[in-house]
């Protein structure tokens, strides 16, 4: 599983992730997003640990938690849509 961090401070790095997640178990990887066009943080992050149950620990003591100034929203990622097409595509 793969958990969703939204929410994010724009300043916050793979290390700052790592430590908070580190508290509930060990963490396999933390991908942080940028822009293409600006190189900036999206302001969202997904991170993978070693285990389902620390997974499952550390949305349910996260999501809604402040950090950095901001209110994490923490939950389990979803696959990602195929939205290659664009909106118009869709009507």
């Amino acid at each position: 599983m793969t958990i969703y961090v939204g929410n994010l401070s724009y300043s916050a790095t793979e290390d700052d992730l790592k430590a908070v997640f580190a508290e509930y178990g060990q963490v396999k990887r933390v991908v942080l997003p940028t822009d293409r066009d600006t190189g900036r943080l999206r302001g969202f992050a997904f991170v993978e640990m070693d285990d389902d149950a620390q997974e499952d620990t550390a949305i349910t003591e996260l999501d809604g938690a402040e950090w950095m100034g901001r209110q994490l929203k923490v939950n389990k990622a979803r696959p990602r849509e195929d939205n290659r097409r664009g909106s118009w595509a869709k009507r």
